[in-house]
């Protein structure tokens, strides 16, 4: 089979503290990050025998995963199994890069969001830069907040072309029309998100995932 998972763990906390984000500046107890990194390990265990599928497996925690040794070491390696074709996590950028020396880089992805006020998007970039400079697929998404707006066209113009730049809307935003068209404008898919979707009885604003590369 050929299957795509999404893969959430207890990891509840965040180095960035966000306004808009419920998640911000959360520390988590030495206990949840024990039960964070055995969850993990015993999916990266199952990920390993499914030698007979084909994989793609994309990390979302409701956290910052890549400050989590765990998790850098859990894309190292499932990017090196043959059976992986994509290993993918969402992440703030704010750690190191280097890791990704150990990865496979035809397999590795990386979702990265940057988050206007929490750190300066020359840093953010720079980060990106080095991902470009190592051959690791990445993709660059904000959230679409008015304020973030002028933030965004300056991302844009500031990035490489084939990096895809992602507007996730605003939890809780409601866009005029004209509004909608600013994002669009940077972000054709922006449209998949404007509107909340509806999810099992929940309500959902995550975006059309594609690849795993973010666009």
């Amino acid at each position: 089979m050929d299957l795509t998972i999404l893969y959430r763990g207890p990891l509840a906390s965040c180095d960035y503290d966000c306004p808009y984000c419920p998640f911000a500046k959360r520390r988590d107890s030495r206990e949840a990050l024990r039960a964070d990194r055995a969850a993990l390990e015993r999916f990266t265990a199952w990920a390993r025998e499914q030698s007979g599928d084909r994989l793609s497996v994309l990390f979302t925690p409701w956290g910052e995963g890549l400050t989590r040794s765990w998790y850098r070491r859990a894309l190292t390696e499932l990017s090196r199994l043959p059976h992986i074709e994509r290993v993918a996590i969402q992440t703030n950028l704010s750690c190191r890069t280097d890791w990704t020396a150990e990865a496979d880089r035809d397999t590795l992805a990386l979702w990265c969001t940057y988050h206007p006020g929490q750190t300066p998007r020359d840093r953010f970039l720079a980060k990106c830069r080095e991902l470009a400079a190592r051959g690791v697929r990445h993709s660059v998404g904000i959230v679409g907040l008015p304020d973030h707006l002028d933030q965004a066209r300056e991302l844009r113009a500031e990035l490489p072309e084939q990096v895809y730049l992602w507007v996730n809307a605003a939890e809780g935003h409601t866009y005029t029309d004209a509004e909608a068209a600013d994002w669009t404008a940077l972000d054709p898919l922006f449209g998949y998100s404007r509107h909340p979707h509806r999810s099992a009885g929940l309500r959902c604003r995550d975006r059309r995932l594609g690849d795993l590369g973010g666009r």
